[in-house]
């Protein structure tokens, strides 16, 4: 490990070599690079009972997933949404479901201290609507307590005030098989039968199905919910069997070619669990792709099992190669090149779901996964455009026109208000979260500062910079944005360190001037968050609790972030802030280990504020590099 007092020219290049000999050492052969995208045990849960369901469970490995939840347990007994949050609820009810199904008895000890955990928060009426959802499926939970979702909601036309397009990428591609599961309300005979009636804290006969009243929004939606139950009580839903038609089309119509759905594990479970609930056998070739794709989310070892929520080879290499030619390896190096060649095979030429609202833009993104046509994404695209620029390919001409087609389609993905969000435009419509069915509060996909601030640090980097109205726009939204201390919310990123390094490296280069104030402000909230160790950190509470504003244990990958946006802001404003920077880089000196890795146990990527958080095993790896090669560029060689 590295423990120099101060930091040398000679001491950051070697540790800029260990990091980049590490990142080249584990490129796949193909070109790309990729590592676990790790979340909480939910998944493993959800796809335990799913195999349960459909009885798929011969000839995989569940078995092994007991080892990987009882090792993820705490010693409170319960499980976590990120590490060291105390334990959630409804994580911790999945997880029990999990070990009885996979037979682990109630009596075991784990299963004992698991369940004092979840009575004393309240056990399952407390938990959140799908943790009750995979209950219902299996007859441990009533299906009374759970919303409805009447499937002639599929039937709403394009220019309807609300229609499945008005929800997230993420929340449609989940939602739509879900018309048709809850509308069968399956209940499904697992062998041996088994009940979860001891986590009730009222006891399971006394249970008040109703769904909870929180506020003047949802008091409102519960009466339409209690409407829509009546009339599927006395089977008078109206448009029933073709909005189960049209849900059903739209499925077999989103199944990529690799038996993926949207590129994420919930609809790859919802929308085969829905043409199941159909008749399909599972044998159908749709439902076995399907299985296979689920497979590929998985990670076995010798004695574990745990499946991941995504993948994100594309996201990972854009990052990679962007810190490996940032700290000075050649942008003809062979590795890079071969990274650049196959990005550009992974471009997505076809349309997908955001072309109905986008009727002007022309295909030409990238998505994060390694297929995901109908669900590209800007921030990706950003990062793969800023990549290929960065490298010297072979077909030039190839990659300049790749570039541009992906710039254009950015662009034509702007918000009305200004910023850019992830995967649609002007998918805003904020009272979708307070729906009942939506307690995760992720019904939409808002634009957002730190979509914002890439899409602008991408036309600033490349010189793309050519729509002085649209930059303009952009530049405006952030400024609204900016927060009284100084900072940004970091929607995908852990938190507003995140937010606020990617808006200073965006400004720096688009606004300099004209920006900077908004710059120096972002700059002093960093530079009063710094650790006494030198590094920056920030809790997932922070989505929750705005006094934990850029609070938290340092880490490798956030104080990279905070690194990146001061060396930016220096740059902008003629005036670095070299003592906390160098204390910062100090920092990164002496936690890298001698293979030239940062370890880092805290989750620093963000899937839903407040409810779902990601530990990407490379974050740790490439930023930390990236914020090391700027230092050495502007400073270590003075």
């Amino acid at each position: 490990m590295q423990t120099q007092n101060r930091v040398t020219v000679s001491s950051v290049a070697e540790a800029i070599s260990r990091s980049q000999n590490y990142l080249l050492s584990i490129q796949n052969p193909a070109g790309y690079w990729w590592a676990e995208l790790e979340a909480n045990v939910t998944l493993t849960a959800e796809v335990i009972l799913f195999h349960k369901i459909l009885g798929t469970s011969a000839g995989r490995p569940l078995y092994k997933a007991e080892a990987y939840l009882r090792q993820q347990q705490r010693e409170h007994g319960g499980w976590e949404i990120f590490y060291g949050d105390g334990g959630e609820l409804s994580t911790s009810v999945e997880a029990y479901m999990a070990l009885k199904l996979l037979g682990v008895p109630e009596t075991d000890p784990a299963m004992k201290k698991a369940r004092a955990f979840i009575l004393e928060r309240g056990g399952i009426s407390r938990t959140r609507v799908f943790t009750k959802f995979h209950l219902a499926l299996i007859g441990c939970y009533d299906w009374r307590g759970l919303p409805s979702l009447p499937p002639w909601l599929m039937l709403l036309p394009e220019w309807f005030p609300f229609n499945i397009y008005e929800m997230s990428s993420w929340a449609r591609s989940s939602t739509v098989p879900l018309l048709i599961v809850f509308d069968k309300k399956p209940v499904f005979k697992i062998a041996p039968f088994f009940t979860l009636d001891e986590l009730y804290t009222e006891g399971a006969e006394n249970v008040r199905y109703e769904l909870p009243r929180q506020s003047d929004w949802t008091e409102v939606f519960n009466r339409f919910d209690d409407l829509f139950k009546l009339t599927e009580s006395l089977n008078l839903v109206p448009f029933r069997d073709e909005g189960i038609k049209a849900a059903e089309k739209w499925i077999l119509e989103r199944q990529d070619a690799t038996g993926d759905w949207g590129g994420i594990l919930p609809p790859m479970l919802n929308s085969p669990l829905a043409l199941y609930c159909l008749g399909y056998d599972v044998n159908d070739p749709i439902i076995q792709r399907a299985l296979q794709a689920v497979d590929r989310f998985a990670i076995e070892t010798e004695d574990s099992y745990r499946v991941q929520s995504c993948i994100s080879p594309v996201w990972d290499t854009g990052l990679v190669v962007r810190s490996l030619v940032e700290s000075g390896v050649a942008p003809n190096h062979p590795a890079l090149v071969k990274a650049g060649e196959w990005l550009l095979s992974k471009q997505i030429l076809s349309y997908g779901d955001w072309a109905v609202k986008n009727r002007q833009g022309k295909p030409g993104a990238w998505a994060f996964e390694f297929d995901n046509s109908f669900y590209p994404d800007v921030d990706d695209t950003a990062v793969v455009v800023m990549a290929l620029s960065a490298l010297q390919l072979p077909n030039e001409a190839l990659k300049r026109a790749a570039i541009t087609r992906a710039v254009n389609w950015i662009v034509s993905m702007q918000c009305q208000g200004g910023g850019w969000a992830a995967f649609d435009m002007d998918n805003d419509q904020y009272w979708l979260n307070y729906v009942p069915y939506g307690d995760l509060k992720a019904m939409i996909d808002p634009n957002t500062a730190d979509v914002t601030a890439r899409v602008l640090e991408m036309l600033g980097r490349c010189n793309l910079l050519t729509d002085n109205q649209s930059v303009n726009r952009a530049l405006a939204y952030l400024s609204r944005e900016q927060e009284t201390e100084g900072c940004w919310y970091g929607r995908w990123g852990v938190n507003y360190i995140y937010g606020t390094s990617g808006v200073l490296a965006a400004l720096s280069l688009v606004a300099p001037q004209s920006h900077k104030i908004n710059i120096e402000r972002g700059a002093a909230w960093l530079i009063k968050c710094q650790n006494p160790d030198g590094g920056w950190g920030e809790t997932c509470l922070s989505y929750t609790n705005p006094q934990l504003k850029g609070k938290g244990r340092s880490t490798a990958s956030q104080t990279a972030w905070a690194l990146i946006g001061l060396m930016a802001a220096g740059e902008a404003t003629g005036t670095f802030a070299k003592q906390t920077i160098e204390r910062g880089i100090k920092y990164l000196l002496a936690t890298q280990q001698s293979d030239g890795t940062w370890n880092e146990a805290e989750f620093t990527g963000t899937g839903f504020p407040g409810y779902f958080y990601i530990r990407y095993h490379l974050y740790r790896q490439h930023f930390p590099l990236t914020a090391l090669g700027r230092y050495q560029a502007l400073f270590a060689q003075s």
